[in-house]
């Protein structure tokens, strides 16, 4: 018997309130059932926190916590749209890098069509004239052009989706696209 493949989930959903983080991971671990995969979400994990512990060491704790579940992972879906910025979650980013250092594919999606640069003032320089890249991609290019490289991509929505962070039709073309570079790797 194969084992299914386990997609790590990153984003910035993880900081919602509860009930919209739980609609939308549900969803996205709903779709992903339905082809075959296993959702993982970084919140699933048993991590208990004492109430003298010191929030840096919550912090680390969390950090191995989430590292250990996308080393657990084959894959991972990102949400990308730009959240606190023009840019996506560091955090979520991060996560991005990781998973392709590891040489696992990385796919996202964001519900911002906007350029980059666009995103950052539209100009070749900013207020401090620091240059602005524009390569005409949705975000910065070491995102980008490293989930193509990982045989993964970047999904753009099409339009407004189910939240301001999330739409289906957007999720379920990552999954497609997930299924198609997952077909070559042989089963476990």
């Amino acid at each position: 018997m194969t084992q299914q493949k386990r997609i790590y989930l990153a984003g910035p959903e993880v900081f919602f309130p509860a009930q919209n983080h739980q609609a939308i991971v549900s969803e996205k671990k709903r779709i992903l059932s339905e082809h075959g995969f296993e959702g993982v979400d970084p919140l699933d994990t048993d991590l208990v926190f004492a109430e003298n512990e010191l929030k840096p060491d919550r912090g680390f704790r969390i950090y191995r916590a989430n590292r250990d579940l996308m080393d657990s992972c084959d894959a991972i879906i990102a949400n990308l749209t730009p959240f606190r910025g023009i840019s996506a979650d560091p955090g979520t980013v991060f996560e991005v890098g990781y998973m392709i250092g590891r040489g696992k594919p990385a796919f996202g999606f964001t519900m911002d069509s906007r350029p980059y640069r666009e995103r950052a003032g539209s100009s070749h320089q900013d207020k401090l004239g620091h240059t602005i890249e524009d390569f005409e991609l949705c975000d910065n290019l070491m995102i980008e052009c490293g989930m193509v490289e990982s045989g993964g991509g970047l999904v753009v929505a099409e339009y407004s989706g189910d939240h301001s962070h999330f739409s289906r039709d957007a999720f379920r073309k990552c999954v497609a696209a997930l299924e198609r570079v997952m077909s070559k790797y042989p089963p476990i």
